[in-house]
């Protein structure tokens, strides 16, 4: 409907008089609240990208920092063995930069390359942490000391309340395996599919492998590891995922449900507005980064990457691969209804639509969406505008040939002052006359 919403803000008419202007008050009312709610949805991700970006530590930690490091020169202690002073010398000396304030912009830029220094040790440290796999290859409900010990010490380091992002840039590179190591798993998992000849021929095989083009291969994978954090999901979503050619709907696609045992209401549409408005509710936190992260035993952090592509992003088919298409800010969703795809509005007035505003705006309640062997007149080709006022029309026409033209006419169920099949017929009726009197006209010549 943001198309209806720019076709009648702003109409003009020329006349001999001059040109007559006219602005709709509501429409500039919902571009300014879409204007405003874009705002705020930019400082709230800057806030936590801040957030995100010194984590483990807080912007309230580097306050503190610098309020120590005053603290020991006001008490005559240089904690900086001199880099203070080195920095001192190196500012410019102007009537706007006396010697005091010198002092003092010295003293502010080492506590902060100071608690720069420590997030990065912090990083580090819980990089190193993180490395550790042990835990995983131990039974269940047993955990060993040194196990324990760990998980402390990876508590201890991960700070509090950490957003959806805040781990991503303590997270290990995946490592590289051995070449020994890579070749005795493979053998491990063909050994119960291969009897002994053919388990004799792989091993002769897998040798092979290892004296030749496994050494060249290995440096690949290494040089690939050190630029990027993962070398095997760029490839993974290239060619297992993307050109795989197996059914997308029962193999790679989610859903969701609103119940399974309770039903509060037969009415699918009240059930779909209030998912739709969940996931919204959803949405609005991942984008924002404002999720907490999935984490393993409550503590080791998981990759978050793949979030960002939960919403706004659909996979465009291809001739031998696909490929994937995301879109920063949508704010419409795609309803498909008897072989026909609808774009459903899901904002109004820079918020989100409530559950039951949702519920109206479900295809079935949709004029172009009757039967079309029951009532053949009432569809047509082209599409149609949404009503720009609560008590409004959204009108438009399209023309067949020469013998037909089409109008799609909309309005709200909520308004008892709209119908839009008394609208059509008023306006088949003006058609009709506007006929008769060009067939007058031609008979009387």
């Amino acid at each position: 409907m943001a198309e209806a919403h720019q076709a009648v803000a702003f109409q003009f008419t020329v006349t001999p008089d001059g040109i007559d202007l006219q602005l709709s008050r509501e429409v500039l009312k919902h571009i300014y609240l879409s204007g405003v709610t874009s705002w705020k949805k930019r400082a709230i991700r800057f806030k936590n990208g801040v957030l995100t970006g010194v984590y483990p530590a807080s912007p309230s930690s580097w306050l503190i920092v610098v309020i120590a490091i005053m603290s020991t020169m006001y008490a005559r202690i240089d904690p900086s063995r001199g880099m203070i002073d080195r920095i001192k010398t190196s500012l410019p000396v102007s009537e706007f930069m006396t010697v005091q304030t010198q002092m003092v912009l010295s003293a502010i830029l080492f506590a902060t390359g100071l608690w720069l220094s420590f997030i990065f040790l912090l990083r580090y440290i819980l990089k190193a942490l993180l490395s550790y796999h042990s835990w995983i290859f131990e039974s269940h409900g047993k955990m060993s000391f040194s196990t324990k010990i760990w998980l402390s010490l990876v508590k201890l380091l991960s700070g509090r309340r950490p957003l959806l992002y805040s781990f991503q840039a303590s997270l290990p590179r995946l490592p590289v395996p051995s070449i020994d190591d890579t070749i005795r798993r493979y053998l491990e998992s063909v050994r119960p599919l291969l009897d002994d000849e053919q388990y004799k021929q792989m091993e002769t095989v897998a040798n092979d492998f290892k004296k030749d083009p496994a050494p060249k291969f290995q440096k690949h994978l290494k040089l690939k590891s050190w630029w990027a954090t993962n070398y095997v999901s760029d490839w993974w979503e290239e060619y297992i995922y993307l050109r795989g050619r197996d059914p997308i709907m029962v193999n790679s696609n989610f859903y969701t449900m609103d119940l399974l045992y309770v039903i509060p209401t037969h009415r699918q549409a009240a059930r779909t507005g209030n998912v739709v408005h969940a996931m919204l509710q959803y949405r609005r936190k991942l984008e924002r980064g404002e999720l907490t992260p999935l984490r393993a035993l409550g503590i080791v952090p998981m990759c978050s990457f793949q979030y960002e592509r939960m919403f706004n992003t659909t996979r465009i088919p291809g001739i031998e691969t696909d490929f994937v298409q995301h879109l920063k800010d949508r704010k419409h969703l795609v309803v498909y209804h008897r072989g026909r795809f609808f774009k459903v509005w899901l904002y109004y007035g820079g918020r989100h639509l409530w559950p039951s505003e949702l519920e109206l705006q479900t295809p079935q309640q949709q004029l172009n969406l009757i039967d079309i062997q029951k009532f053949p007149k009432y569809v047509g080709a082209g599409g149609g505008f949404g009503p720009v006022a609560d008590d409004g029309y959204g009108v438009s026409y399209i023309i067949v040939g020469e013998n037909l033209i089409t109008f799609h006419i909309s309005s709200k169920f909520s308004s008892p002052e709209t119908d839009s099949f008394r609208f059509g017929q008023n306006i088949r009726q003006a058609m009709l006359d506007i006929r008769a009197l060009f067939n007058l006209k031609e008979k009387k010549m």
